[in-house]
């Protein structure tokens, strides 16, 4: 009996993760849709009908490429960082509240936080292990700009805990109400803090094509890229589904959707129409305008607890 329920729990799992995947694949699509729709651009439109099976093409032709890896870089490193991305982005959507898997924690928003703070050390391997000086600017603006924003970040989830009382992302799941309501402020600041810490436009100074080529990820190719674009997008859809979790209160899988689906367009209608940040500019409002406004939100909602 256990082993039949272990079977049905890990087929249950296997197609969730299917599910995930084939959302990263749609959500490239959509991205370069709507990136070719506002720079008025086709997009991708030849493959199949109207270009829909465009990132199948793509993946087809990453894992049918022959591996390189550059001479002078250091092996093990250069290919346990895109695995270890892979891997930590597929944890955290086993903490999530879906509707297939559940996985019940009464401390899994510390566990998320842990995870996403794990990604920078995917980011360090590949940039270090490459060698090549570009890689390395990238992995130090990674570092930098991760820590400076997951501290933001922290003090910012500290003042959900304080208001829902709890550690679990489903005492939030299950409010009547959508928390964006009652905390616009700290809702604005969450996506500004987590665009940054997963170097997304107009924070992507990381891999800034202008300066650095392509960044940490400038020596990588074949698959091992392919590990990499798919942990950096698996990622980004955690953390659309996270906010649509605790921000709009998505109490059936059809509004998840919709939320989740307003929240992936709005970060590619995002990186359509915003310049990329300087990187001064970057960690002076982290640093000067982000931290103390974040502090003082988790001491507010701290001490009105502490009052109730």
């Amino acid at each position: 009996m256990e082993l039949l329920n272990f079977i049905f729990s890990l087929i249950q799992f296997l197609v969730f993760y299917m599910c995930v995947l084939l959302s990263v694949a749609i959500f490239s699509l959509l991205e370069r849709k709507i990136l070719g729709m506002i720079h008025f651009r086709k997009g991708p439109n030849v493959v199949i009908y109207k270009g829909l099976f465009q990132p199948f093409a793509d993946a087809m032709k990453l894992l049918t490429k022959d591996d390189f890896s550059p001479v002078w870089s250091n092996k093990i490193s250069y290919y346990l960082g895109p695995m270890l991305m892979m891997f930590l982005s597929s944890l955290c959507f086993v903490l999530l509240p879906s509707f297939w898997v559940t996985f019940y924690s009464l401390f899994s928003l510390l566990i998320i936080f842990f995870l996403l703070g794990l990604t920078v050390y995917g980011l360090i391997l590949s940039g270090w292990a490459s060698n090549s000086k570009f890689s390395m600017i990238g992995a130090m603006r990674a570092i930098s700009q991760t820590v400076s924003y997951e501290v933001v970040f922290s003090f910012l989830l500290l003042s959900i805990i304080f208001f829902i009382c709890s550690f679990s992302l489903s005492k939030i799941h299950s409010f009547s109400f959508p928390l964006f309501i009652g905390l616009f402020p700290i809702s604005i600041l969450i996506l500004f803090s987590i665009l940054a810490e997963l170097n997304r436009t107009p924070f992507d100074l990381a891999e800034g094509e202008s300066e650095l080529v392509s960044g940490y990820s400038v020596e990588y190719g074949g698959v091992m890229y392919t590990f990499m674009f798919l942990g950096e997008n698996m990622f980004l859809l955690f953390a659309c589904m996270m906010l649509s979790l605790i921000f709009f209160g998505s109490h059936s899988l059809f509004s998840l959707s919709v939320s989740n689906v307003l929240m992936m367009f709005f970060l590619c209608l995002v990186r359509s129409i915003c310049p990329r940040v300087r990187y001064d500019k970057l960690m002076s409002i982290g640093w000067k305008k982000f931290l103390p406004l974040s502090m003082l939100l988790s001491n507010f909602f701290f001490f009105s607890q502490c009052i109730n």
